[in-house]
């Protein structure tokens, strides 16, 4: 018998655990080398595992398990034969092989199976104590075992009741992922440890509107894409961030990171929550490019496929709430950048312009920045710079130019 132990890899720097989220094999199954055998969150992004060799697997840690960094979470019998009939082998993943680490070698024990429902001791005290039946109480752990953590969060049966119901009274208890607990953990260190106020201006989108109603076609046929607001407001950040450094800084203890780059941080929803991929150097990009990295970045994210390297580094954010009708918001600061530039939802409506009442599409806009290291004067010129350029596109974002500013 010749035993492979699979050791957990490390998903990118500063990282030192993940959990197993899904196992995607059974105990005993056989696997193909490549073949993806699980799914594990890490505190930045879901990625799979993939079998190192092929082999019969035996399954050493369990669904929802956090584990260290070269941890061995299962054993693979390189020397077993390939059942007949099995299935044709998974086509060969396209990602980095994790690195092998060499470990002494450790014969596969079995791995013990429980009814669906069967508590742990642990659980069933605290169950006992609560006097909860088990057969109420919904499993967490392998092959629905009820875990401490289940056994803790199960409710504890009524005494008496004023007025009967005929409704539902069910509810559910999901652990929260590895990036969820650390989106939750950075969102309340943001609060507590910088000193972030919001600014907030308004835009008027006629001129976009205008320019993607000429050229959208034109520029989707030429360019391949189509032709959005976010590369505009990129572009409108981007140039503010050329007049306002302090916006694109960040704080080291007790010094300030001034950046000559603009590494522009996308916020995008997921199934697995919201990511925000990076547009590297986006100052240097024309419209064709930020559309084109937007989009693909976005399906790399819905698909899952988005790595580490590709949300790290960003020196500002934009997020736009307005696509799900969003109207105004606070948006929290991703630390460690010092600001983030929220868009809202676009409504049309009355507005003054030169003495007479038009309706306008506007956009409520809302800057959040860490007050230690921009004052106001640079917040609000920072915003005032984005809604000009977003007011007056032409001018000055596309160089007075509208067709050779859109490579038309």
């Amino acid at each position: 018998m010749s035993i492979l132990e699979m050791k957990v890899p490390s998903p990118g720097e500063s990282i030192t655990e993940v959990e197993i989220a899904t196992w995607l094999v059974k105990d005993g199954d056989y696997v193909e080398k490549d073949q993806p055998i699980a799914e594990v969150d890490s505190d930045k992004a879901t990625l799979e595992l993939p079998a190192e060799e092929s082999g019969t697997i035996t399954l050493k840690a369990e669904e929802g398990e956090v584990v260290q960094v070269g941890q061995v979470v299962c054993l693979i019998d390189t020397s077993a034969a390939k059942p007949e009939g099995s299935a044709p082998s998974q086509p060969e993943v396209k990602a980095a092989e994790p690195a092998k680490v060499e470990a002494p070698k450790v014969e596969a024990k079995p791995v013990a199976t429980y009814a669906t429902g069967t508590p742990s001791p642990a659980a069933k005290k605290i169950l006992d104590e609560k006097g909860v039946d088990a057969s109420q109480v919904s499993g967490s752990g392998k092959d629905g075992r009820i875990t401490k953590q289940d056994a803790d969060s199960a409710s504890v049966p009524a005494m008496g009741s004023i007025s009967a119901t005929s409704g539902s009274r069910s509810s559910s208890t999901t652990k929260l992922s590895v990036l969820r607990r650390k989106v939750a953990a950075r969102l309340v260190s943001v609060k507590n440890e910088t000193a972030m106020l919001t600014t907030f201006n308004e835009v008027d989108m006629s001129e976009i509107f205008r320019i993607r109603k000429q050229y959208k076609e034109e520029f989707a046929q030429k360019h391949g894409v189509g032709l959005g607001f976010m590369s505009f407001f990129t572009k409108a950040v981007t140039r503010a961030l050329k007049l306002y450094p302090d916006v694109n800084a960040s704080i080291d203890g007790d010094y300030k990171i001034n950046y000559d780059f603009c590494d522009i941080s996308v916020a995008v929803s997921g199934p697995k929550g919201l990511m925000v991929p990076v547009l590297r150097n986006a100052e240097d990009m024309s419209f064709r490019g930020v559309e084109s990295n937007i989009k693909s970045l976005a399906e790399r994210v819905r698909d899952g496929k988005i790595t580490i390297d590709e949300m790290t580094g960003g020196t500002f954010t934009l997020t736009n709430g307005g696509t799900f009708g969003s109207m105004m918001s606070t948006p929290i600061i991703n630390p460690p950048q010092s600001a983030i530039l929220g868009m809202h939802n676009i409504l049309q409506r009355p507005m003054a312009i030169d003495g007479q009442v038009v309706i306008r599409p506007m956009m409520y806009v809302a800057l959040s920045y860490d007050h230690r290291i921009i004052d106001g004067k640079e917040s609000v010129g920072f915003l005032v710079a984005v809604k000009e350029a977003i007011d007056n596109p032409v001018e000055f974002l596309l160089g007075g130019d509208e067709r050779k500013g859109l490579e038309l």
